[in-house]
């Protein structure tokens, strides 16, 4: 299901039939009840604001045709931000103003069955997830509607006043500055803690609530038999026991989706040779592979440890990936034992699940050693489904590879010269161990795998991320010398984007530079990572001077970094840089570049210069600075990276 546009520039008819805004609260249900969510007062129970929220966007719904002069929604924008469902921005107005009506939503009962004896509450998060719920717990509700409609939906400062003055907010812009004021972790900005389970209340955990109480007034019930179904995420699933479902938790709700989810053999499995006939070479093109794809038992297991996982199971997810349990059955990519741990690859068509348990120790229910690991590998075909990670030990990984990847080869990103070492490739897909990139403080080695052409490397997740080398919209492989040189130059920087949920990464020379004194020529590079999520991008600067004697492929020096926003992407495939070099002959200076569509350049605020074309060189001292901005060919302006 298509989200909404995170832009706010819609455009409404004069009327909105009860079926349109019927159609954008069904297609949207999870946005607009997580919107609830984050704006009702946190004064109350994290269970009573899901209740309440859920019964804010279910109430939203007009009885009768309305209409929408009067409201103050922004006029549409054009361009690529132009679709937006004008059913949908008019049900968020309805979910904004009841939400923000605070205290009369939480009194007001809910709209769906209770289950009693049960306690119904989002996951919860890291420290970042409950540092953002503590910040936005001490804003007002105008800010934290403020926060939410830029930070959530990503409308501009304009936008969000506009939305909020019709929801009746008083002093729009006195909470739009309260939510600049707040001290939010990093991340709370690019949406994906916003996104997290901790602020779902659309998937939930269910605990008893007063088992102690009930006893003692001899009251004690059953759990009910069906527990709430909300977003199509369920509470839980049918089982026989811990017995056969291993380290899962006990189920709590029965459903016709969550049985077909449970059993094994409803498993999705592609024949050997399916890829070679398939349209596109994707995940659902992979065979079933290792020798354990027909143990029912463990498989039975992996299923229902991802349905509901126990209290013992260590689950991971990469940043925006829902960790929740399949809507159906999925697809088997792997069962075997890979370094005395039972392996269990699933894919559901959006992400890839890997199930582990010690292989001493199969089919124990108090979830010792069991493990459940998600990863969001939604569109990934060709290169980027080349190959996952099944097992990680010691320093070391094993990938499963593609059926139409044919040979592997280590190599050292920092070492471009060396050959290489071939990587064998088992029967079952699996390859011999390889080491993984480690972090130390001078970075000696980055190993990476080289697939054929793809070149992927590890940066702690399942889905390994691939590098690619070229111009944003048409980048290409990490193959010809300068591609491979400026790799070397820029490798360590990897460790930033470890555990980010990065899909690719570009390195982009997008200028060079004559350096003054004629001390040789310096390469400007933008590397930007993008993720699986959308959200979370990061864009880098560096410049590459000529590297020292005896070291040819010295590490570059970052001038900037930036996170979030359209950088050196294929949507602004253009660059502007600057940096205070030192010259070999101690003198200090300006340097600054852009890339082709750069006409000049300008510097301001500490040293005052100008420069015709896209390069300029002015003299200046240790510690100045300077804002840079340039003029692009076709008449707009291009502000340097920070």
């Amino acid at each position: 299901m298509d989200r909404p546009s995170p832009a706010g520039g819609e455009e409404l008819g004069d009327v909105i039939d009860v079926e349109q805004a019927e159609a954008a609260l069904v297609e949207h249900y999870p946005r607009l009840v997580r919107l609830a969510y984050l704006v009702l007062p946190p004064g109350r129970s994290r269970g009573r604001r899901v209740l309440a929220a859920h019964g804010v966007v279910q109430r939203t719904l007009p009885r009768q045709r309305s209409s929408t002069r009067g409201l103050g929604l922004p006029a549409q924008r054009a361009g690529t931000d132009a679709a937006i469902d004008p059913g949908y921005a008019f049900v968020r107005l309805r979910v904004l103003r009841a939400a923000l009506s605070g205290r009369r939503a939480l009194r007001r009962p809910p709209l769906f069955p209770q289950v009693w004896g049960l306690r119904l509450f989002p996951r919860s998060g890291g420290a970042d997830e409950l540092a953002l719920d503590q910040a936005l717990s001490a804003l007002s509700g105008p800010a934290r509607a403020a926060f939410v409609l830029r930070d959530l939906e990503r409308l501009s400062t304009p936008e969000a006043r506009r939305v909020l003055e019709a929801a009746g907010v008083v002093h729009a812009r006195e909470a739009l500055d309260e939510a600049d004021r707040a001290a939010t972790p990093a991340g709370s900005r690019d949406r994906s803690l916003l996104e997290s389970p901790e602020f779902d209340p659309c998937a939930l955990q269910a605990r008893p609530t007063d088992l102690i109480r009930r006893r003692q007034h001899g009251r004690a019930v059953l759990a009910a038999s069906a527990a709430v179904l909300v977003c199509g995420a369920l509470l839980g699933m049918p089982g026989d026991g811990w017995g056969p479902d291993g380290a899962a938790a006990p189920p709590y709700a029965q459903n016709a989706a969550a049985e077909a989810a449970l059993d094994p053999g409803k498993l999705t499995v592609t024949s050997a040779t399916a890829w070679k006939q398939a349209a596109r070479q994707d995940f659902a093109a992979w065979p079933a592979r290792g020798d354990r794809i027909h143990d029912k038992a463990l498989l039975r297991r992996a299923l229902a440890v991802w349905a509901r996982p126990g209290t013992g199971v260590q689950v991971s997810a990469t940043p925006g990936t829902a960790a929740g349990p399949a809507a159906g059955p999925a697809q088997l990519l792997f069962a075997g034992v890979v370094d005395h741990a039972v392996v269990v690859l699933l894919h559901d068509g959006l992400r890839v699940v890997r199930y582990a348990e010690a292989a001493d120790g199969e089919g124990q229910g108090d979830g010792t050693g069991a493990a459940l690991d998600f990863a969001r590998v939604d569109g990934a075909a060709g290169d980027a489904a080349s190959a996952l990670v099944v097992s990680r030990t010691q320093g070391n990984v094993r990938y499963l590879t593609a059926p139409w990847v044919r040979s592997a080869r280590l190599v050292d990103l920092v070492r471009p010269d060396a050959p290489g070492q071939p990587v064998a490739i088992g029967a079952d897909g699996v390859t011999t161990p390889v080491p993984t990139p480690q972090p130390a403080e001078k970075c000696t080695t980055w190993p990476a795998l080289r697939t054929g052409g793809p070149l992927l490397t590890d940066l702690g997740e399942l889905a390994p991320a691939r590098l690619t080398y070229g111009t944003p919209r048409k980048p290409g492989g990490v193959t010809a010398r300068p591609a491979r040189t400026a790799w070397a130059r820029t490798a360590c920087q990897l460790a930033t984007l470890r555990g980010q949920g990065v899909r690719t990464v570009n390195a982009w020379e997008f200028a060079r530079q004559p350096l003054p004194a004629g001390s040789g020529l310096a390469a400007w590079l933008c590397t930007r990572a993008e993720t699986w999520r959308g959200a979370g991008s990061r864009a880098m600067a560096q410049i590459q001077t000529p590297a020292p004697h005896g070291a040819p492929y010295a590490a570059g020096s970052v001038t900037a970094r930036t996170e979030g926003g359209t950088a050196c992407g294929p949507r602004a495939p253009r660059a502007l840089a600057g940096v205070l070099w030192k010259s070999p002959a101690g003198t200090w200076w300006l340097l600054a570049a852009g890339s082709r569509q750069v006409t000049s350049i300008t510097a301001r605020d500490g040293v005052h210069a100008q420069a015709a074309g896209r390069f300029l060189a002015a003299p200046a001292r240790a510690g100045d600075r300077a804002e840079l901005a340039g003029r692009l060919a076709a008449g707009g302006r291009i502000e340097a990276l920070h």
